[in-house]
């Protein structure tokens, strides 16, 4: 329950012909409850993203010694931050800068816990291996003897020169125990190829995989290879290879895809048939996805990803400042057979989700025919889910982020038998792409659904600036970026052509992760439904203003002050 106040701007004539009112401040100080540290227009209170400046693709994702290491690109470096829950993130240096060989493209991580490099005298340490740039893209390494804190380059860089193609980057590495080898997987235009070293420094190629599978609309980007048991039969494994699909007119901007099957050390067999496409995401705003390393020694085994919540049709082009990009919230994986006996990725958010839980709400089940608006929940950062069952009926979803104008709709359409996430009307329609070309951003995705199962259940993170869905438990997942104005916070559910039921309906409000919490009943921050406004003089214009936090009940009367009186007053 958010505290309301509309107020009317009204411009007189002073020296000037007209007014621009700064509506919300950037200043970035110690992040106590009531400081201003992340609270910019637009930015996420939970998912993380840089102080300034562009992020890009998760690089080096590791666990050592109690910590997650995120490492990601920001500008052809990588820049860092560690955490003990993979929610509450501490912002460390640049850890690799330009050199000589140029930029440090998107890598990756591993701990050598036996020392085969020689790098640590005898003891483990923490390598990264990038994709550097002069002279064509190759693979370099680099090490650290700190916990990931200052690093060294190799000095026999790169370890794997450019072997004559454009596109050769992105190397993810692992341990494979079989072979007692490293496995690399590397981008090689529309291809993935492998190749095996016993030490880091000295690699053999093994094997190509990409030729007639899958999509082959754009350049494949950063390969992820990892193994997940079916069903949870620890002795029945598929191995998972993922790639990111870059821009095209196809899929009207970058998407995502995986491939199930085999992998010996050195060679991947597709278990599908050759053009089977296995979309990852559902959304716009999903890609580079790569899973943490070393999770085993975390002491839960858990296969953890996350992804740059972006598109590579308008990579820097979010009307945000002074960052630019976030990530997703890192997903749990598992491989599941579905009704027909395939098997397919699905992903859920993670567990340590419910540790930033401020409140819970939970309505009683009801029927759904027509319209129902939740008048005892609102806000802008939540989670929700919502079991919902069906006979006759032909489109039914909630509205989220909401106001008189904007809505970010999440729905099933019985007619076209789809599950869907609209951001048709939830605030920007278009933008200026990378390109220089209009992009419509405002649209509607969508993707088969089987509604002959008559049952649904929906989960969804909600955050300033992003809508994030899981159905069935991560089956399909939808990301989407939403700019829409930072005052809206109505929640409805809607029914058209019948009725359903809502067997259940959880919402939960979300502490930020970058500030402390407030003290209850304290007011944190005021925010309003436009940063500026333009106003000509004789002109008025209406905000509405939200208290924060989201969860925030009591009713009080605010005194309001123009700082320059002879400008403009408030109504």
């Amino acid at each position: 329950m958010f505290i309301t106040i509309k107020g009317i701007i009204s411009v007189t004539n002073a020296n000037a012909d007209e007014g621009v009112l700064p509506m919300n401040g950037s200043e970035v100080e110690i992040p106590n409850a009531t400081d201003e540290y992340y609270t910019e227009m637009y930015r996420p209170q939970y998912h993380f993203s840089t102080p300034e400046g562009r992020l890009a693709d998760p690089n080096g994702l590791v666990y050592f010694e109690g910590e997650y290491h995120l490492f990601h690109q920001k500008m052809g470096t990588w820049a860092h931050a560690v955490s003990e829950d993979l929610l509450h993130w501490e912002h460390l240096p640049i850890a690799l800068e330009h050199d000589e060989l140029g930029q440090a493209l998107t890598g990756s991580a591993v701990i050598d816990w036996n020392d085969t490099s020689g790098f640590f005298d005898g003891e483990a340490g923490m390598v990264a291996i990038y994709t550097s740039t002069h002279g064509g893209e190759a693979q370099g390494i680099a090490y650290s003897k700190d916990n990931g804190r200052t690093w060294e380059r190799y000095e026999g860089n790169p370890v794997i020169e450019n072997p004559g193609i454009k596109d050769f980057r992105d190397p993810k590495v692992f341990w494979h125990d079989e072979t007692e080898k490293w496995v690399m997987a590397v981008s090689t235009d529309k291809s993935v190829t492998f190749y095996n070293s016993p030490n880091l420094i000295d690699w053999e190629y093994q094997s190509q995989f990409g030729n007639g599978h899958g999509t082959h609309v754009a350049v494949w980007e950063c390969p992820d290879l990892f193994r997940l048991p079916v069903d949870g039969d620890e002795d029945n494994q598929k191995w998972v290879l993922h790639v990111s699909v870059g821009d095209n007119d196809v899929t009207g901007g970058s998407t995502a895809q995986y491939f199930i099957g085999e992998f010996d050390g050195s060679e991947f067999t597709n278990a599908n048939s050759e053009d089977e496409v296995l979309i990852t995401d559902f959304g716009q705003d999903f890609y580079a996805a790569q899973s943490f390393n070393e999770l085993a020694e975390s002491g839960d085994g858990r296969r953890i990803w996350l992804a740059w919540m972006a598109n590579w049709r308008y990579p820097y082009q979010s009307p945000t400042y002074p960052w630019m990009g976030s990530m997703s919230i890192p997903r749990e994986l598992s491989l599941r057979t579905i009704e027909d006996g395939s098997i397919r990725l699905f992903q859920e958010p993670i567990s340590e989700i419910e540790s930033i839980r401020a409140t819970e709400h939970f309505i009683d089940p009801f029927t759904l025919e027509g319209v129902h608006e939740i008048t005892d929940f609102s806000g802008m950062s939540y989670e929700f889910e919502a079991i919902i069952e069906w006979d006759k009926v032909e489109e039914f979803g909630i509205r989220l982020r909401q106001s008189e104008e904007e809505e970010t709709v999440v729905g099933v359409d019985l007619n076209s038998q789809t599950v869907f996430l609209d951001r048709t009307d939830a605030g920007l329609d278009t933008l200026i792409d990378r390109n220089g070309d209009s992009f419509h951003f405002g649209k509607r995705f969508e993707t088969e659904y089987p509604t002959e199962r008559e049952h649904i259940k929906i989960r969804g993170l909600v955050d300033e600036s992003s809508v994030e869905i899981f159905i069935n438990e991560g089956e399909f997942a939808f990301s989407n970026l939403i700019y829409t104005k930072p005052t809206n916070s109505g929640i409805e559910l809607f029914s058209k052509g019948g009725s359903v039921d809502v067997v259940s309906l959880d919402f939960f409000h979300l502490h930020s992760t970058w500030r402390e919490a407030p003290s209850e009943g304290e007011i944190e921050r005021i925010v309003v439904s436009e940063e500026n406004v333009d106003v000509e003089v004789g002109e008025s214009v209406e905000l509405v203003a939200h208290a924060k936090p989201d969860w925030l009940t009591e009713q009080e009367v605010f005194d309001w002050e123009v700082a320059e009186p002879e400008f403009a007053e408030i109504n």
